[in-house]
């Protein structure tokens, strides 16, 4: 019965490997090319953003062949996050009135004009993300205009967010952000859960440590619904959180293997399900596998049908929580017949794992 097995587990770790090579690193060899042109172009738009608004200073850099403070939302989208300088005067808040969000306040006592963001404060004494946002976007409207490659790039319209469509083929989003080190939010006090053993102390030390960051972007969750608090309001994101997570064992192959079947299957039109749901899906999958020993290459089969399972349930209950912030559901403003045709589709790929030994050369 052993050997069985063994032969088993050998033939299913020869069709991973082989999915590894073909599929998940063709897939990142064709991004890592786009992501080079598309950061070209965008270095040259900052730079002239910067000579306009030495405040804008680009923080797109690249390291050892990675470009710091760019993420990829899909092969054919992707969010340079642009870390804005000063953020000391304000007081941090977030009381859960905006979902996800939180606001920044001048200290008391302190005078608007020591800021260096001054004429983005609101009455009340609120830095507002909106105004930054609006400004930003004038100053890059301008510098795409002036810029060599102005025949390739096109400022989106119809929305206050910053994006740019380049070569009519990719989008880039640029987010005005702030980095908030060595404090947590309130809202996600509750992490990590008591009774899970996953992670270890000295890694939420470190992810606490490492904080999170303040986007200036839309929040979908408000969006018809007008508040004064919208456009004060910071989106709290927890990339470096994240990705400090998935270190260690097979998690980050296992989500690069998640991101390969996710473009190939399930990237329908109006994306209900990104990237960043297979990420999110993956930390939960983490805490129900607490032990490092389910985490090896021999699991990876049973880590992935897992993570396709709970996709299945999120999308037939139309909600799936974020992982910090449980009252943020990242499914908020799908389309419901979207969401139930992807269930569809994830149907047949756990369907095909759990039935057919050479499930991966057909996937």
């Amino acid at each position: 019965m052993s050997t069985i097995m063994l032969a088993g587990q050998d033939r299913l770790m020869y069709q991973l490997n082989r999915f590894t090579t073909d599929k998940v690193n063709g897939r990142k060899s064709n991004i890592t090319k786009t992501i080079r042109e598309v950061c070209k172009i965008v270095t040259e738009i900052l730079k002239e953003v910067e000579v306009q608004e030495p405040r804008f200073i680009s923080s797109l850099v690249e390291t050892e062949g990675r470009f710091e403070g760019l993420e990829v939302v899909a092969p054919t989208e992707f969010e340079v996050v642009l870390f804005l300088n000063q953020m000391g005067v304000f007081n941090f808040v977030d009381d859960g009135s905006v979902p996800g969000c939180a606001v920044l306040k001048l200290s008391d006592g302190r005078k608007r004009s020591m800021s260096l963001w001054v004429e983005f404060i609101t009455a009340s004494g609120y830095l507002s993300a909106r105004k930054i946002r609006s400004r930003f976007q004038t100053l890059v409207a301008q510098a795409v205009d002036k810029c060599k490659y102005r025949d390739i790039v096109k400022m989106i319209a119809d929305t206050s967010e910053v994006k740019l469509r380049v070569r009519e083929r990719y989008v880039v989003q640029i987010t005005p952000a702030f980095k908030c080190s060595g404090i947590w939010p309130r809202s996600a006090a509750h992490w990590p859960l008591p009774q899970i053993p996953w992670p270890s102390p000295s890694l939420v030390a470190e992810v606490k440590t490492e904080g999170f960051n303040l986007l200036s972007k839309e929040i979908p969750v408000l969006s018809g619904k007008q508040t004064s608090a919208e456009g004060d309001a910071w989106g709290l994101s927890f990339t470096d959180a994240e990705n400090k997570l998935l270190q260690g064992g097979c998690r980050k192959k296992c989500l690069s293997i998640l991101k390969t079947l996710r473009d190939k299957h399930l990237d329908i039109p109006g994306s209900p399900v990104k990237n960043y749901h297979m990420k999110t899906l993956l930390l939960y999958e983490c805490e129900k596998h607490p032990r490092e020993i389910s985490w090896t290459e021999t699991s990876m089969f049973d880590r992935i049908n897992g993570i396709l399972l709970q996709l299945i349930s999120c999308l037939q209950n139309r909600r799936c929580p974020h992982y910090f912030l449980h009252g943020l559901d990242l499914f908020a403003g799908r389309s419901h017949a979207a969401l139930d045709q992807v269930a569809k589709q994830t149907w047949r790929i756990a369907r095909e794992i759990l039935t057919n030994p050479r499930c991966l050369e057909k996937l």
